[in-house]
């Protein structure tokens, strides 16, 4: 499958249709940067894992889950050996679109919907199967299930610069201390500010960002590899902080067989 490209999108944007999809393979570790579009957008991984961020937050979306993206906002997905299925949507036909991005549960229904869809041609049929496929997708898009899947990000941009690097490389022994040093500012200044932009204390992000990072490493590695690597004393105590902040175990995540779990 080519890889899809701005311009492709750009060549479709404008087509009188309410659902657009369009079908990609990236690259390992691709970064789309900063970008908008004109429509809204469910971005769909059917392999792989998604780094999305927008204005305050940033998402990470599991294979087979989507993110939504409201019209105009302005964001950068990294891919991690992702394959997308992609569709771009007329804002008039969603009125209803989140107004920030959310990682969304995606249904078998609409799984196997999204896949007919990026084989339709772009200028499909209004009238007859095409059509009605694409109506369909609409109605399914109306009950998407939000998952918790997202971190914020402070508005301060030099505490910005901390989590993004952070999210990056997630460390346990990074401290509100260094932190606080890298900034030139107390302890209680740096939890005072971090807590007012985030709603959070510095530790409790860390610990939220250090979850999120599992994510990725669980699609290689077993329960155990990733407890160790993010800094857990125990997968037992990895696995109850993660069931606790998403409501699933990260068993549900792996792609790896671990015989001690």
């Amino acid at each position: 499958m080519p890889y899809a490209t701005e311009a492709t999108l750009a060549e479709l944007d404008g087509l009188p249709r309410a659902v657009v999809a369009i079908a990609t393979v990236y690259p390992p570790d691709h970064l789309l940067d900063w970008h908008r579009h004109r429509r809204a957008q469910l971005l769909y991984g059917a392999r792989g894992t998604m780094l999305v961020e927008a204005d305050g937050g940033a998402w990470t979306v599991p294979p087979n889950r989507a993110v939504t993206i409201p019209p105009g906002v302005a964001h950068r997905v990294r891919l991690l050996g992702v394959e997308t299925n992609s569709l771009y949507l007329e804002p008039n036909a969603v009125p209803w679109w989140p107004s920030e991005c959310a990682v969304v549960e995606v249904s078998p229904l609409l799984r196997e919907l999204l896949a007919a869809a990026v084989r339709m041609p772009p200028a499909y049929a209004l009238a007859g199967r095409d059509g009605a496929l694409a109506g369909l997708i609409l109605h399914e898009l109306a009950d998407l299930a939000p998952l918790p899947f997202h971190i914020g990000l402070p508005r301060d941009p030099a505490l910005a610069g901390l989590c993004r690097a952070y999210l990056a490389a997630p460390d346990v022994s990074v401290s509100n201390r260094s932190w606080a040093r890298q900034l030139n500012r107390s302890e209680r200044s740096l939890s005072r500010a971090f807590a007012e932009d985030c709603g959070m204390s510095p530790a409790a992000w860390r610990v939220r960002a250090r979850l999120l990072a599992a994510l990725p490493l669980l699609r290689e590695g077993t329960v155990t590899e990733v407890s160790g690597a993010l800094g857990y004393a125990s997968p037992a105590g990895f696995s109850a902080a993660f069931s606790r902040v998403f409501g699933q175990a990260p068993s549900a995540f792996t792609g790896a067989v671990d015989p001690r779990r």
